[in-house]
C-alpha cells in the first residue's frame, strides 16, 4: 500500500515538473507578447498557465500587473497578495501591492508594503521614490524628500525621482526649489508629463496663471484625460473664479477616477461657491469615507454647515480639523470669518482667533527691512490699497466714494487689484488710482518687492480675513504704516498691522485693548455713494393693509436667534409678513431649510416670502415692498443696511458683544437713528412693534431719510473722505514724528 502511494506521489510531482517546465516555456511566451505589445495575448496566456499550476509566482504576478495597468485594483490587488503568499522575498510583489494600496488611498498600508519591499532590496530607486510618494501622503514631506534624493543618488537621471521630489517639496511650501526639481525631471525627460504638470503647480502657487494654464495644457496635450491633470485644471480654473470651468474639469477626472482627492475637494468647493450644497456634502462625505481623518474635508464639511446657518457645528468641525493640523491656515481663516456669526463669542473671542492666525502663519513670515524714506510730515502721501474688492462686492461700494474724492494733490493713490476676474465696477475703480497694479498675478513677495519699489507710505487692507485676502503680505511689513478697514474692520491680529479705521459704537472703548491694531474714529465705520437711481416708493403697509419686514442680507446671517426674535415680532404684530432675500435663496435646500426655521417659531409658509439672486438694480428696487427692515444679528448688514436706510426703510438694529455685532447699530446711529437700536433681545422686538403700529411716522420717515443722511457726517461722503485723509496724515505725522526720536534717518528728496 505504502509502495503504491509513494509511486502516485513520484509520479505527481514528475507531472508537475513538466507542467511547470511547460508553463515557463510559456511564460516566456508571455513576456515576449508583453515586450511586443500584445497585451490581451500576454493575459490570456498566464492564465493558461495559472489553471494549470495555480501556484506559479510569474504568472501570477503579471496578471497582477495588467489587473493593476487597466485599472482593476481590487482584482490586482487580491494577485498581489497571491504573489506575495507564493513568494514573500519577492520585492517586486509588495513594491506593486504598496503601488495598489497607494491608488485605494490605503497609505500605510502602502506604506508597509513598501518598507517590506526595501528591506528585501535596500537600493531600489523606484521602491524608494514610490515610498517616498506614500509619506508625503501622510504628512511627512521632509522624509519623503529624503527617500526621493536616496532614489536620485542611485540613479541620477531618474525623472520620476526628481518630478516626484518636486511634488514633495511644493507640498511643504518650497515653490522656487520644486521647480528646480521639475526642470531636471524634464531635462532628461523633455515630455514628462506629469513634472509639465508639477511646473503648473507650482504656477498656480506663485498665483502666475498665465504659465500654469500653459503648462496644465502642454501636460494634457501628453496625456490627454489625466485626471491628475486635469482636477490641476480644475484648480486654477477656481483660482482665477472660472467656477463653470472649473466644475466640468472636475467631473471629467471624476469621470475616470471617481475618489480622486484633489477632484472631489475641488467639486466641493466649488459647490459651496454656486449655492449648491447638497452635491457639496456629498462631495465632502466621499472624502470623508476614505479617509476620516482628512483635515480639508472635515473643513469644507463645517462650510457646509455653515452655509446652512448651522454655526455652532460648522464650528466644531474646524476645532477638529485644527485638532489634526493645528497651522492649517484654511481652518483657521474660516474659524475667524464664522465666529462673526456666533452670538457668544464676543470681541475676547474673536481677537484670539486672529492671534492664532499670527502665531500659526504670521511668525513665520520674514519681515522686511525698510530703506529710509522722506519724513517730511507735510509731504504728498503715498497710499496703497491692497483689496480683492475691486469689483461687483458689498466692500467695493464702501471703498468707492473714497477713492472718488481723495485729494490727489495731497495724495498719491495706487491700488493693487487682486482678484483675478475684472468688472464694470472694476472699471470705476481705476480712474480713481494714480497706480493701477493687478496683483491677482503676484506672489505674495513679488506683491511686496512691488509695493517697497513704489516707496508706499500708508498701506490700506481692505479684506481682512476674508476670501482673496493678502495678510501674509502685511505680515512681511512692506510699508511702514499698515492700516485695516473699509471691508473686514474687525482687527486681523497681526503684529504688523498698526491702525484699524471703525467708530465707537463698531468697536467700543472697553474692548480697544484686546486689539493687536490702535483704533481710529472715523463718523461710521463705512459710508456708501448716495443711492439716486431708485425712485421714492409709498409706505406699502398702506396699500396691503398689513406690514412687511424685511430681511435683505446674506442667509448665513441669519441665527436661530434672529429667526425666534423676528418671529416674536410677527407673532405680536397680527398679519405681518417677511420677505428675505439673498442669492443662495436659489438653493432650494437652502430656502426650504430657512422657511422651515420659521415654520417651527408657528410662522405660516405664506407668510414668508424668499427672492433669490438680482442685478443689483432691482435689488434696490425690492425694498419698495418693504416697510421695516430687520437687521440679522449677531453678524450684521453693512452695505445693506445703508441700501435699506437710502430706499427709506429704517433699520432695527441690536448692538452685541463683538465688533460684527455692533455694524448695524453703528450705521443706524451715525444718521440719527439711535432709538432704532435696541440692547437686547427684548428692545429689539420692542422697537419693531413698536413702528410697526405707527404707519404715519414711518411714511414720514420713508422721505426724510435720503436727505437725513446727506446731511450727516457719515452719509456725506465728500466730508467722510477729508475725515480718512485727515486720518491719514495723523498716522504719517506720528510716523515722522517717532521716527525723528528713534533717530532714524531720512532720505533725501
Amino acid at each position: 500500500m505504502q509502495s503504491s502511494v509513494g509511486a502516485r506521489a513520484f509520479q505527481n510531482a514528475r507531472l508537475h515538473k513538466k507542467l511547470r517546465k511547460q508553463a515557463d516555456a510559456v511564460m516566456s511566451l508571455a513576456v515576449e507578447a508583453l515586450r511586443q505589445g500584445r497585451f490581451a495575448e500576454a493575459e490570456t496566456l498566464c492564465r493558461g498557465i495559472v489553471e494549470e499550476v495555480p501556484d506559479h509566482f510569474h504568472a501570477t504576478h503579471l496578471l497582477g500587473l495588467r489587473a493593476y495597468e487597466g485599472g482593476r485594483l481590487e482584482e490586482a490587488q487580491q494577485l498581489f497578495e497571491r504573489a506575495i503568499a507564493l513568494d514573500p522575498r519577492s520585492p517586486d510583489a509588495h513594491d506593486n501591492l504598496g503601488a495598489v494600496y497607494f491608488d485605494l488611498q490605503k497609505f500605510q498600508d502602502a506604506r508597509a508594503c513598501q518598507e517590506k519591499a526595501i528591506a528585501l532590496k535596500p537600493n531600489c530607486p523606484i521602491t524608494l521614490t514610490n515610498l517616498g510618494n506614500t509619506l508625503l501622503n501622510v504628512g511627512l514631506g521632509e522624509q519623503a524628500i529624503g527617500l526621493h534624493e536616496r532614489a536620485i543618488g542611485l540613479r541620477p537621471d531618474y525623472a520620476d525621482a526628481f518630478c516626484n521630489r518636486g511634488m514633495a517639496e511644493l507640498m511643504i511650501g518650497r515653490s522656487e526649489r520644486a521647480k528646480e526639481s521639475f526642470d531636471r525631471a524634464l531635462s532628461f525627460q523633455p515630455r514628462h508629463a506629469e513634472a509639465i504638470a508639477g511646473k503648473g503647480m507650482v504656477c498656480i502657487e506663485l498665483r502666475h496663471y498665465e504659465e500654469a494654464e500653459a503648462a496644465l495644457a502642454a501636460g494634457l496635450a501628453i496625456k490627454p484625460g489625466s485626471p491628475r491633470i486635469l482636477a490641476q485644471r480644475g484648480r486654477l480654473n477656481f483660482d482665477l473664479h472660472r467656477l463653470e470651468q472649473a466644475a466640468a474639469d472636475f467631473d471629467a477626472a471624476l469621470a475616470q477616477s471617481p475618489r480622486l482627492e484633489l477632484a472631489l475637494r475641488g467639486k466641493a468647493q466649488v459647490n459651496l461657491l454656486l449655492g449648491n450644497t447638497t452635491q457639496a456634502i456629498a462631495a465632502v462625505k466621499t472624502l470623508l469615507e476614505d479617509n476620516p481623518r482628512s483635515d480639508y474635508a472635515i473643513v469644507l464639511l463645517g462650510a457646509c454647515y455653515a452655509n446652512q446657518g448651522d454655526v455652532a457645528t460648522a464650528l466644531e468641525h474646524l476645532d477638529a480639523a485644527l485638532e489634526i493640523t493645528p497651522d492649517y491656515a484654511d481652518a483657521i481663516a474660516r474659524k475667524i470669518f464664522i465666529l462673526d456669526y456666533l452670538p457668544e463669542a464676543d470681541f475676547a473671542i474673536q481677537q484670539a482667533a486672529r492671534k492664532s492666525w499670527w502665531d500659526a502663519i504670521g511668525t513665520r513670515l520674514p519681515q522686511r527691512t525698510l530703506p529710509p524714506r522722506d519724513l517730511d510730515p507735510g509731504k504728498r502721501i503715498v497710499v496703497g490699497y491692497v483689496a480683492s474688492e475691486f469689483r461687483n462686492h458689498s466692500a467695493a461700494f464702501a471703498l468707492l466714494p473714497v477713492l472718488r474724492h481723495h485729494d490727489h494733490t495731497r495724495f498719491e493713490i495706487v491700488c493693487y487689484s487682486c482678484w483675478p476676474l475684472q468688472d464694470e465696477i472694476t472699471e470705476r475703480f481705476k480712474p480713481l488710482a494714480d497706480v493701477w497694479v493687478d496683483a491677482a498675478q503676484l506672489s505674495d513677495d513679488e506683491l511686496v518687492d512691488r509695493i517697497q519699489a513704489d516707496s508706499i507710505d500708508i498701506l490700506i487692507d481692505v479684506s481682512g480675513h476674508t476670501a482673496g485676502n493678502r495678510l501674509p503680505v502685511f505680515a512681511r511689513k512692506p510699508a511702514p504704516i499698515q492700516v485695516t478697514g473699509f471691508g473686514h474692520a474687525t482687527g486681523t491680529g497681526l503684529q504688523t498691522m498698526d491702525y484699524v479705521l471703525a467708530d465707537p459704537i463698531f468697536i467700543p472703548q472697553s474692548a480697544r485693548h484686546l486689539l493687536t491694531e490702535k483704533v481710529h474714529d472715523l463718523p461710521c465705520l463705512i459710508t456708501i455713494d448716495p443711492i439716486l437711481d431708485v425712485p421714492p416708493s409709498e409706505l406699502p403697509m398702506l396699500r396691503n393693509g398689513h406690514v412687511t419686514f424685511g430681511v435683505f442680507n446674506r442667509i448665513y446671517k441669519i441665527s436661530d436667534e434672529a429667526i425666534r426674535v423676528w418671529s416674536k415680532v410677527m407673532r405680536e404684530v397680527r398679519g405681518s409678513k417677511i420677505i428675505v432675500k439673498h442669492g443662495l435663496l436659489d438653493d432650494p435646500l437652502l430656502r426650504d431649510g430657512l422657511i422651515a426655521r420659521f415654520v417651527a417659531q408657528g410662522i405660516a409658509e405664506e407668510n414668508i416670502t424668499c427672492l433669490g439672486s438680482t442685478p443689483r438694480h432691482e435689488h434696490l428696487l425690492a425694498f419698495a415692498q418693504v416697510d421695516i427692515s430687520l437687521d440679522t444679528f449677531p453678524q450684521n448688514g453693512g452695505i445693506s443696511t445703508w441700501e435699506s436706510l437710502y430706499a427709506g426703510v429704517p433699520v432695527v438694529a441690536k448692538l452685541g458683544n463683538g465688533s460684527s455685532s455692533r455694524a448695524g447699530g453703528s450705521i443706524v446711529a451715525a444718521i440719527g437713528l439711535d432709538d432704532w437700536v435696541a440692547e437686547d433681545d427684548d428692545g429689539y422686538a420692542a422697537i419693531a412693534c413698536k413702528y410697526a403700529a405707527q404707519p404715519a411716522h414711518l411714511a414720514t420717515l420713508r422721505a426724510e431719510l435720503p436727505a437725513r443722511i446727506a446731511a450727516s457726517p457719515a452719509g456725506n461722503v465728500e466730508v467722510y473722505a477729508r475725515e480718512v485723509e485727515a486720518a491719514y496724515r495723523r498716522f504719517w505725522h506720528d510716523h515722522c514724528a517717532g521716527a525723528s526720536e528713534r533717530g532714524e534717518v531720512a532720505s533725501q528728496s
